[in-house]
């Protein structure tokens, strides 16, 4: 278990970070929280896992805000500063895909990448999107699903307000919603199950996503599966530590003065 961290102490360096969901430019991205995220954690390789920017929403309205460029030019600063920044784009972001093998700014753009472990451990890196058959096969309901996701992090933001005058901490209404709702885990659980059995079939031992929101480490037959989570509702990532321990880090946790969860090797994998 990692020693106790408040966002006043000195930053922690990894040798990975891996970040993704944040949304910049939609009113939901927490921006703020995740420049203070980025001031707070450093690491050798940088992995962004999609959905980075959403170009769907940009495309119906322009929304972006001056925390927002921040984050981005912390990102590229990073890069100048000589950390690797790798970008595997999602489908909010999927232009960038027409740019894979392309580098910007010190970024480079791929479809999916192989990530080894201080301790050994392949891990495959993709957004995940590659594997939600909406998004596929029906992107005029997964666009529909988009609107319906917005409506409820409007809600979430006026919850949220209320409970700050309260003194209660963050709490995602939406999040809690998606996981009262039976349709909603059962995809999670497909998922989360044809992203192993994807990392499987090149010879990985585990999978980095994102795309759903729904941050989890955890060991399926065999192969360990880690989900980054998001910047709009749960504040997550993941870190390697240089001895190839990973952590997820809730931010807002952190935030609060609270103990990050450290989780090792496969065996010891938890949600």
């Amino acid at each position: 278990m990692a020693d106790d961290m408040t966002p006043t102490q000195e930053a922690r360096h990894f040798r990975a970070l891996f970040l993704s969901d944040m949304h910049l430019g939609t009113r939901g991205c927490q921006a703020e929280l995740l420049l203070d995220f980025m001031r707070f954690h450093d690491a050798e390789t940088i992995y962004l896992v999609g959905d980075i920017v959403d170009g769907w929403r940009l495309k119906r309205a322009w929304y972006w805000s001056q925390a927002h460029n921040d984050v981005v030019q912390k990102l590229l600063r990073k890069a100048r500063k000589g950390a690797r920044v790798v970008y595997t784009p999602g489908n909010h972001d999927e232009f960038l895909r027409d740019y894979v093998g392309t580098h910007f700014g010190g970024v480079e753009v791929v479809d999916t990448a192989i990530h080894e472990t201080a301790d050994g451990r392949r891990l495959l890196i993709i957004h995940g999107d590659q594997f939600d058959v909406v998004v596929r096969h029906a992107k005029w309901l997964a666009l529909l699903g988009d609107w319906a996701y917005v409506t409820a992090l409007n809600l979430n933001t006026g919850v949220n307000w209320a409970r700050r005058k309260l003194g209660f901490p963050y709490w995602s209404l939406s999040a809690w919603a998606k996981l009262k709702v039976k349709n909603a885990v059962n995809f999670i659980g497909a998922f989360e199950q044809a992203l192993s059995g994807e990392a499987r079939r090149v010879g990985a031992h585990g999978v980095v996503c994102g795309h759903i929101h729904h941050a989890a480490m955890r060991d399926i037959d065999g192969i360990q599966y880690l989900n980054t989570g998001d910047w709009v509702e749960s504040c997550t990532a993941l870190a390697e530590h240089h001895d190839g321990r990973l952590e997820l880090i809730r931010w807002t946790a952190f935030a609060e003065a609270a103990t990050p969860a450290v989780v090792g090797h496969p065996a010891q994998a938890a949600a």
